[in-house]
C-alpha cells in the first residue's frame, strides 16, 4: 500500500518565496522527504493545498553531490506537474538551508541540475538552465492579446514580442503603461488552452519603470492559478530575454517587482554575468506558520 500524505501533516512545509513577510511573495508547499508519494499523491497535495507549485524531494542521482545537500527536485501546481519553478526551489532551499546550514545545494529536476546557493542571512540564489527565446507566430500573439483583452497598443513596442526559456516557456509581452499591467482581466479557458497549444507555463506581463526596474504580472491558468505572485522561472527567462535583444546590459543586476497588484508584494533579483548566459535569481524565503 502506498503512503500518502495531506497537507494538514508535518511533513509539507509552508514557505513563501521572494518576500521576507509571510504574507507577501508566492507560497509554495514542501515536502523534504517524497520518497513514499508517487505522482498521483503529489498531486494530490498540491492540489488540496491549493499553491501554485509544491516542491518535492527525493533522493539525486547517483554521483551527482555532497551527501545531505544533493537532491531530485519535482515540481507539482493543482492540476500538473511542472518542468521548472523558481520559487518552490527557493523556498526548498530555505527550508534545506534552516536545517543543513547555508551554503550550496544542487538540485536534479526535469530540466537539468540547479544549483543554489543560501548565505548566511538565508538569500537563496538559483543559476538556471542554458536560456533561449523564439519568435512567436502571429497567430499565437493575436489569440494572446484577444484572452487578455489587451489591444496591440497597449504594448510597448520597444520590447519584441517572444517566447523565453530558462527552464520554462514563457510568453513576454510588455505593457506600455503601468496602468495596462495593472488591469488584469482576462479570460482564464481561453488563455489556458492558448497556453496549453504552445506549450506555456505563464505569460509574463510586464512594465519597465527605469533602466534595471520592472514590474511583472504571470498569468498561470494551466496550473490551475489565476495569477502567480512571484515567479522565479519567469524572472529568468526575462532576464535572458531583456539581454539577448539589448534591452539592458550584458552584465546587470535587475530588480523585479511582482504581486503588489494582487496583495502579495514579493522582490526577485535577477543578475547577468558576461561570462555565463544562464541568468541568477535571487531571493528570500521565509516559513509561513
Amino acid at each position: 500500500m502506498k503512503t500518502t500524505i495531506t497537507p494538514n501533516n508535518s511533513d509539507v512545509l509552508r514557505y513563501t518565496a521572494f518576500s521576507s513577510d509571510p504574507a507577501g511573495g508566492n507560497p509554495a508547499g514542501v515536502v523534504l522527504d517524497a520518497s513514499a508519494l508517487d505522482d498521483s499523491a503529489r498531486l494530490a497535495i498540491a492540489a488540496e493545498l491549493g499553491y501554485s507549485e509544491t516542491a518535492f524531494l527525493t533522493a539525486p542521482p547517483e554521483g551527482l553531490g555532497e551527501p545531505g545537500r544533493a537532491f531530485t527536485l519535482r515540481f507539482f501546481s493543482p492540476l500538473a506537474e511542472v518542468s521548472f519553478c523558481g520559487h518552490a526551489t527557493v523556498a526548498t532551499a530555505v527550508a534545506l538551508a534552516e536545517r543543513r546550514g547555508p551554503g550550496e545545494f544542487l538540485f536534479a529536476t526535469p530540466v537539468g541540475t540547479v544549483p543554489v546557493k543560501v548565505d548566511e542571512q538565508l538569500r537563496a540564489t538559483l543559476t538556471s538552465v542554458e536560456p533561449h527565446t523564439e519568435e512567436v507566430p502571429a497567430p499565437a500573439l493575436t489569440e494572446a492579446l484577444s484572452a487578455l483583452n489587451w489591444q496591440p497598443a497597449d504594448l510597448d513596442p520597444a520590447f519584441p514580442i517572444r517566447i523565453a526559456y530558462a527552464g520554462a516557456r514563457h510568453l513576454i509581452l510588455a505593457a506600455a503603461t503601468r496602468e495596462r499591467l495593472a488591469d488584469l482581466d482576462y479570460d482564464f479557458d481561453r488563455l489556458a488552452t492558448l497556453m496549453r497549444a504552445h506549450d506555456l507555463t505563464t505569460v509574463q506581463l510586464v512594465w519597465r519603470e527605469s533602466e534595471t526596474v520592472f514590474h511583472v504580472r504571470d498569468p498561470f491558468p494551466v496550473g490551475g492559478v489565476v495569477e502567480d505572485p512571484a515567479t522565479g522561472a519567469a524572472a529568468a527567462a526575462l532576464g535572458a530575454y531583456l539581454r539577448e535583444h539589448g534591452l539592458v546590459e550584458a552584465v546587470a543586476r535587475l530588480t523585479l517587482h511582482q504581486g503588489a497588484d494582487m496583495g502579495r508584494p514579493g522582490l526577485l533579483g535577477v543578475e547577468l554575468r558576461e561570462d555565463d548566459r544562464r541568468v541568477r535569481v535571487s531571493g528570500t524565503a521565509t516559513r509561513i506558520a
